[in-house]
């Protein structure tokens, strides 16, 4: 044990196992060595959200919202939260602000300092409200999400894209990279209901609330739960003839995705990071024939570039397996389903 008081950063107490478990510091400090940002993101923390889904079931959902934004009070579209994007080499301000208990925002993918990388058993959890400082060095995709009761948490929907733009701005993938006409994403995800009932803390201090155990019953694409995926325009992609299309995919859910793509598509990057840059022998783009298949793990993600197809409708297929068995979750019934479509 240890005592600890970082008075500059007005987190102080006394240093445990605990304190990497369920008693980890909170307090809402200044951020240090604060500068002038290029970028502000408001953050809040909501609770409460509920989704019907389509057997008429009413499902608790939590997440980040924007608070100068209404579009997502107006859909009331609580998950997933809404996209981060920002341009490479941007200072950036994430402002958090707590309504009850305490959370944290983790920029998965980023390398700020420890105070900033809201980790909170590394460093501390977010009683009220803090401004976490950062600057993303790789265009790419990315995601940001909860770091507290992290299993949970996540589950519960505290996450949304995070989309580092090259100084350029949208339109190209990263420095020197492909270009694009039509931007998807495709954010896959599956809901275990059981867990939605959990409260804040559920399992943090080795209680067995059955974490062990996840039986997921509605799968969705881009908070869109199948089968609307087929016509719900948040999972869609529509686009004109001659348009080369870009489909950032994240594997959000806690089974094994196979996808199944109905036209050719080149992975130009992995999360996050380009294949086959600067004369790289380690990495390089690769191909997916319309009608193959390939796998993510969680939180893995995969930029495909597709090149301006025919005019005509396009089903592409995201099957969730078991992580043990390979089998498909919910007794086959693990599987949403969309179209891109070409006019």
């Amino acid at each position: 044990m240890a005592d600890i008081d970082w008075t500059e950063t007005g987190v102080r107490g006394r240093v445990t196992y605990d304190t990497f478990g369920c008693n980890v510091f909170d307090g809402s400090p200044p951020t240090p060595d604060r500068v002038n940002p290029n970028v502000l993101i408001k953050r809040e923390v909501h609770t409460g959200h509920r989704m019907t889904m389509p057997d008429g079931r009413r499902v608790d959902f939590w997440s980040f919202r924007d608070p100068i934004s209404t579009v997502a009070r107006e859909r009331e579209e609580p998950f997933p939260s809404p996209v981060i994007r920002v341009r490479e080499g941007q200072i950036v301000h994430t402002h958090l602000k707590v309504r009850t208990n305490d959370h944290t925002i983790h920029h998965h993918g980023q390398e700020p300092t420890t105070m900033n990388d809201g980790v909170g058993h590394v460093s501390f959890e977010v009683k009220s409200e803090y401004t976490y400082q950062w600057k993303p060095t790789q265009a790419g995709t990315f995601f940001y999400h909860c770091h507290k009761n992290t299993v949970l948490h996540f589950e519960l929907g505290m996450y949304g894209l995070l989309i580092v733009d090259p100084p350029s701005g949208p339109g190209r993938l990263f420095r020197n990279g492909p270009t694009y006409d039509t931007e998807a994403f495709w954010v896959a995800d599956d809901v275990d209901p059981r867990w939605h009932d959990m409260e804040h803390d559920a399992g943090m201090c080795g209680e067995d609330v059955g974490l062990n155990i996840f039986e997921p019953k509605y799968f969705l694409i881009s908070g869109a739960p199948a089968p609307t995926t087929l016509t719900d325009p948040r999972a869609m992609v529509r686009t004109t003839y001659g348009k080369r299309i870009l489909i950032r995919l994240l594997n959000a859910s806690y089974s094994v995705l196979r996808v199944t793509l109905p036209l050719n598509a080149n992975c130009v990057s992995w999360d996050g990071r380009p294949l086959g840059r600067s004369g790289s022998p380690w990495s390089a783009p690769y191909d997916f024939q319309a009608g193959s298949s390939f796998e993510l793990g969680t939180a893995q993600r995969c930029d495909l570039i597709i090149e301006p197809p025919p005019r005509g409708t396009y089903r592409a297929k995201l099957e969730f397996l078991h992580w043990i068995t390979g089998e498909v979750q919910d007794n086959g019934r693990g599987v949403a389903e969309t179209q891109i479509i070409v006019t």
